[in-house]
């Protein structure tokens, strides 16, 4: 599989756009980069080729000093996030060196990941999709998980049982997302249908 870089962005939210056919797109909209190089991995040195990518505008006041030692070490102002990308060619990239938008092009499909949505506190059903019990007739089964018990042997409930509990915030990656639009000006790429998170959270597109 060839490997290749990818960018960090917000989202900004979703909206729709006319293609020329009279086509109506729903697309996200999502701020992505610039991004710097702040390190590359060597397989010599590291074990592995790999860019660490980093985005976000931060204060220095709010860096920590391990980190602020590997910013300056780099020659890079310091940044928010860093992330990994794995590739095949580390040559071809410096410390230092802004990666945009202009690297995706419009039609390429693309992988994005991001931080779901919090739903708070959610039932088996909505949460698991388990059926439920019959809807009428007073059975007094509807919506819940049903018996968990076990016999005497093991006689406890095993890790990962699904059950009612927290649903949401967990990372999700959605493949396959078509690139509708590049905007290099201001740094916006239209991605086809949604993509995981809210308004103004962090997202990782890679090819």
């Amino acid at each position: 599989m060839k490997l290749a870089i990818g960018l960090l962005g917000y989202k900004l939210g979703m909206t729709q756009i006319f293609m020329p056919t009279g086509e109506v797109i729903p697309v996200t909209v999502v701020q992505a980069g610039p991004c710097v190089v702040v390190q590359r991995r060597m397989k010599d040195r590291d074990g592995y080729n790999a860019i660490q990518v980093g985005f976000g505008v931060i204060d220095e006041k709010k860096v920590n000093k391990p980190l602020k030692g590997h910013f300056s070490a780099h020659g890079v102002r310091p940044v928010k996030f860093l992330k990994e990308f794995r590739v095949d060619d580390v040559d071809k990239y410096e410390s230092g060196q802004e990666i945009s938008v202009d690297i995706f092009s419009e039609g390429e499909k693309v992988k994005v990941t991001g931080i779901s949505k919090g739903k708070g506190f959610a039932g088996a059903m909505k949460r698991h999709g388990f059926h439920g019990g019959p809807a009428s007739h007073g059975s007094g089964f509807h919506r819940k998980p049903a018996s968990i018990g076990m016999h005497s042997y093991p006689g406890r409930v095993f890790k990962g049982k699904r059950m009612p509990g927290h649903m949401g915030v967990d990372k999700v990656t959605v493949k396959n997302v078509t690139v509708v639009k590049v905007d290099k000006d201001n740094n916006l790429i239209l991605l086809k249908g949604s993509v995981p998170g809210n308004n103004k959270s962090l997202v990782v597109i890679s090819k």
